[in-house]
């Protein structure tokens, strides 16, 4: 049987968990066995960069946090080797970068286990379907793109107008 402080610090560390997971807005589980330490780095440094914490963690420890936080549906996905990505802001970005990584990586090496958006749980296929989101940047820029085209084409239209009518006035 365990002794008292090993068990304060697993709750500890469950309680540290369960604020993480409040806190974010999207979440990716992984298998990351079989992939080099060049590309673990390269990997974490993508994520850093995004504003993903990634870290390997306990599926019991991770399965008690998210029954805390009231996220069920884990079960299946936490077995075997599982490091986890949070976002606090953007809700597609640690799916997107992970899933880029897991196609490069290739299945045997890396794969996606499941992941949720706030507190809705998707399964791999879901999660995969989530990595195929562009950024929230990339849609905005779209989303203009999209609008300025058709008001460019009404200005032109409308000086066209404006030039025949004062050529016939002239």
């Amino acid at each position: 049987m365990p002794s008292n402080a090993v068990l304060e610090a697993k709750k500890a560390k469950v309680d540290q968990l369960t604020e993480l997971l409040k806190n974010s807005v999207a979440g990716v589980l992984v298998d990351y066995k079989g992939i080099t330490v060049e590309e673990d780095t390269k990997l974490r440094k993508e994520l850093r960069e995004a504003g993903v914490n990634y870290f390997v963690e306990k599926n019991t420890m991770l399965l008690r946090a998210f029954k805390n936080v009231g996220i069920e549906g884990f079960e299946e996905a936490l077995n075997g080797t599982t490091a986890i990505a949070l976002s606090n802001d953007d809700q597609t970005a640690p799916a997107r970068i992970l899933g880029k990584f897991a196609e490069a990586a290739g299945d045997e090496k890396f794969t996606l286990k499941a992941g949720y958006v706030e507190c809705e749980v998707y399964d791999q296929a879901g999660v995969l379907a989530l990595s195929k989101i562009p950024s929230k940047d990339v849609l905005l820029a779209q989303l203009v793109g999209s609008l300025q085209g058709p008001m460019q084409n009404l200005a032109a239209i409308l000086k066209a107008v404006a030039d025949k009518k004062s050529e016939e006035a002239a």
